[in-house]
C-alpha cells in the first residue's frame, strides 16, 4: 500500500513540473511582427544613432512573456520584453556600448 501512494505521489509531482515547464510562448507571427515594430518604434525614438535593427527569430522569455532580440548597428545586441496585450516594451536589456538615450529623452520613455 505504500509503494502504491508513493507512485501517486511521485506521479502527480512529475506530472506537475512538466505542465510548469511548458512554454507559454506560443505567438502567432502577427504578434511576434507587431511587437517587432513596436520595439523598433521604442528603439528610433528614444536613442540615439539607431541606423540598422536585425531581429533573431529567437522570441523565448523564460518568464513565459513575449521576448524580442536583435542587434543594433551590426554591433550591439538587445533584449527587449514586450506586452503581447497592449504592446508596449516592459523592459530593454543592452549590452555594452549601446547608443546613448535622446536628451530630450532621459529621465522618462519618449513616445513611439
Amino acid at each position: 500500500m505504500r509503494k502504491l501512494i508513493f507512485l501517486i505521489v511521485i506521479i502527480i509531482l512529475l506530472g506537475g513540473c512538466n505542465v510548469n515547464s511548458s512554454s507559454n510562448n506560443n505567438y502567432d507571427k502577427k504578434i511576434i511582427t507587431k511587437a517587432k515594430n513596436t520595439v523598433e518604434s521604442y528603439l528610433v525614438n528614444n536613442y540615439q544613432h539607431i541606423n540598422e535593427i536585425k531581429f533573431s527569430d529567437d522570441t523565448n522569455d523564460p518568464m513565459g512573456g513575449l521576448m524580442i532580440n536583435g542587434t543594433i548597428n551590426n554591433e550591439v545586441s538587445f533584449s527587449a520584453s514586450v506586452d503581447p496585450e497592449k504592446f508596449v516594451v516592459k523592459s530593454l536589456g543592452t549590452d555594452d556600448g549601446f547608443p546613448p538615450k535622446k536628451e530630450e529623452c532621459e529621465g522618462k520613455v519618449c513616445d513611439y
